[in-house]
């Protein structure tokens, strides 16, 4: 209703007119608070009206019929007052549902500010070529450009330097980092890591990788089918119902003050009050619980879910790689290894190295400064610890200490490090993306809940995906999918669906499903933008929180609503039989509005306390426990 007047102006305005009238009809000048109140509530049919015909043309019918024939009734019989006051619980009622519905803005912000505004270019292929900074925009293919360290690539490109390290984590879902060499394709939206590299341009800022990425949430947000409000389902049999009762009552009386009765007490404001006020109390409860849901039409939809699909990055994973296993080789003793290739690696910058580093000192081991280091990029660290020389990094860089260094067998989604101690092969340290430790409980639990599909969608590989899923529960597994591909599987689910992820890769679908909802924690701002609701805590199993809390907020809601519908009616049989005058009808709406809304608060207990098992944050590395030995050399 209004779509263009804001709704705060509109209830600040009709209370204002409201106390006008009040106070021109108690001060005796009873026709001038006629007049005001009658012009007043025929404007607002007016524009009422509009909105509503354009509703109906769409084949939607909402509370703004029974409004409207309510407020028109009201004013043919002189019950201007009453007429007034459904006009307050309009406009009241459909601000409280804005507040609880507003969302943050979905005009791409998000997006555009991480996707870079400027590149640049390279005069020519020369070692000692000029340098000039331009709008990405102005980018064309064939272009030579320089991405300076750990910036983001800013359109799609063909690689020129030997050799690169690119985090392509928030767009295919990897997360690990991927090593490429002269002539392989490199992705808009990545990000460059500790060298600067020379890439061709192949394409436009336009039609790179990334703006399609954009393209596919606007696409989304304009597909998404409106929202229909729950108190609207019930408002033409609600309207039906009233005026029969009111059309009776005046036949069989004669008394056309009792069908004005009758529709005084019809006013549609429990409906109208009821069930934002609910669901402004579970967005309450889901902020307790670290979950900010955005409108109250998608704790309707969490209700009504069912089926899920997770993405697996930085959503059933912790989307960093941890080591998992310590391998050593030729007599090295575990914590030594570790603690070794640690105090190397604290020289590096490169991802793996966090993962090392924060596994050895949660075991207790001290790390030791080095009396000299280097790092080879992409490659690995040399350095001096404890006088001795330490060599970590790829399997080939440390066979050129000790040739005979050996690579293990590696299971999906892992990857290694080798290490060498003065020359000689001492061990491998397996790194991997490792599954929440509540993750397979959230899927258990959402099966047990209803939900009659559970998926993961991811990006990364086939194999690593089918490990993981088959680690967490999940049946149905959709990998090495594009942003795209992800929009089309959930499409096919049955609805409503719940899709949870993060990262840039995600925004399309998080727009696309009945409800996104992001790992905000540590998502892209992309992903939050795109997404229904967003779990500020980094626990998946807030999914299972979110559903809880919108199921019994949907349940307050309806019965809220109900509660309303009932006393309503059953006054208005009262009202029909001439027990009840329309002005002491006004006041009981008012108790009958207080009625609903009391109800209506118990969404703000969220369903019950916040139950859920603490996350596991990270899995632990026994080095006793690790008996697996490499070959040694001989």
């Amino acid at each position: 209703m209004l779509g263009f007047i804001r709704r705060y102006p509109l209830v600040a305005a009709t209370l204002a007119v409201l106390a006008l009238v009040l106070t021109l009809y108690f001060t005796g000048y009873t026709t001038p608070a006629q007049w005001i109140g009658t012009a007043y509530v025929v404007f607002i049919i007016a524009l009422t009206a509009v909105d509503m015909v354009k509703d109906i043309m769409r084949g939607h019918y909402g509370l703004d019929i029974l409004a409207v024939v309510a407020m028109g009734a009201a004013i043919a019989v002189g019950e201007y007052i009453a007429a007034m006051i459904v006009v307050l619980m309009l406009s009241g009622g459909e601000a409280l549902e804005d507040f609880a519905e507003s969302r943050a803005a979905r005009d791409l912000d998000a997006l555009l500010k991480r996707a870079p505004d400027t590149a640049h270019r390279l005069s020519s292929a020369d070692a000692d070529a000029a340098v000039t900074e331009i709008p990405v925009a102005e980018v064309q293919p064939g272009d030579l450009l320089l991405v300076k360290p750990a910036q983001v690539v800013p359109v799609d490109g063909e690689l020129l330097t030997a050799e690169a390290t690119f985090d392509e984590s928030s767009l295919t879902g990897e997360s690990l980092p991927v090593t490429k060499t002269d002539g392989d394709a490199v992705m808009s939206g990545s990000l460059n890591g500790e060298r600067a590299v020379r890439i061709r341009a192949t394409a436009t800022a336009e039609h790179s990788q990334y703006q399609q990425i954009i393209a596919l949430v606007t696409q989304a947000e304009e597909a998404k089918a409106p929202t229909v409000r729950v108190a609207d389902r019930y408002a033409i049999p609600f309207t039906v119902v009233s005026l029969l009762i009111a059309g009776l009552a005046w036949y069989l009386s004669g008394d056309p003050v009792r069908f004005a009765a009758v529709l005084v007490l019809a006013t549609p404001c429990p409906l109208l009050i009821a069930a934002p006020v609910a669901f402004m109390g579970g967005m309450s409860a889901s902020a307790r619980s670290g979950i900010i849901v955005k409108g109250g039409a998608t704790l309707e939809a969490l209700a009504r879910a069912r089926s899920a699909a997770f993405d697996k990055t930085g959503t059933l994973t912790h989307g960093e790689p941890e080591l998992v296993e310590v391998i050593p080789a030729n007599g090295t003793s575990p914590d030594e290894l570790l603690r070794l290739a640690a105090s190397a690696e604290q020289y590096s910058s490169h991802v793996l190295a966090r993962g090392i580093i924060d596994t050895a000192r949660e075991q207790g081991l001290q790390l030791s400064a080095a009396q000299d280091a280097e790092e080879f990029a992409t490659n690995g660290v040399r350095a001096t610890i404890d006088g001795r020389r330490v060599v970590v990094g790829k399997l080939a860089f440390v066979r050129s200490e000790d040739s005979t260094a050996t690579q293990v067998p590696l299971d999906p989604g892992q990857t290694s490090v080798a290490i060498a101690i003065d020359g000689r092969f001492a061990g491998t340290l397996l790194l991997a993306d490792a599954l929440r430790g509540n993750a397979a409980r959230t899927v258990e639990q959402l099966r047990r809940m209803g939900l009659s599909e559970v998926a993961m969608l991811t990006g990364d590989n086939r194999d690593t995906a089918r490990a993981l899923a088959a680690e967490a529960g999940i049946d149905t597994v959709h990998a090495e999918l594009l942003p795209a591909d992800k929009v089309e599987r959930v499409r096919a689910m049955p609805g409503p669906v719940i899709m949870v992820g993060d990262g840039v890769n995600d925004a399309p679908v998080l727009a696309t499903a009945d409800v996104g909802i992001a790992m905000g924690a540590r998502g892209s701002t992309a992903a939050s933008e795109s997404a229904d609701a967003v779990i500020v805590r980094d626990d998946v199993q807030r999914v299972l929180r979110a559903v809880q809390i919108g199921r019994h907020t949907h349940r307050v809601a309806l019965t809220a609503i109900w509660i309303g519908i009932a006393l309503s009616v059953g006054l208005m049989l009262v009202a029909a039989f001439g027990y009840i005058p329309p002005v002491a009808g006004a006041l009981a709406q008012e108790v009958v509005d207080l009625a609903a809304i009391v109800y209506a608060l118990r969404a703000l207990t969220g369903g019950g306390p916040d139950t859920d098992q603490p996350q596991v944050t990270k899995p632990t590395v026994d080095l006793s426990r690790s008996t697996r030995v490499a070959a040694s050399s001989t």
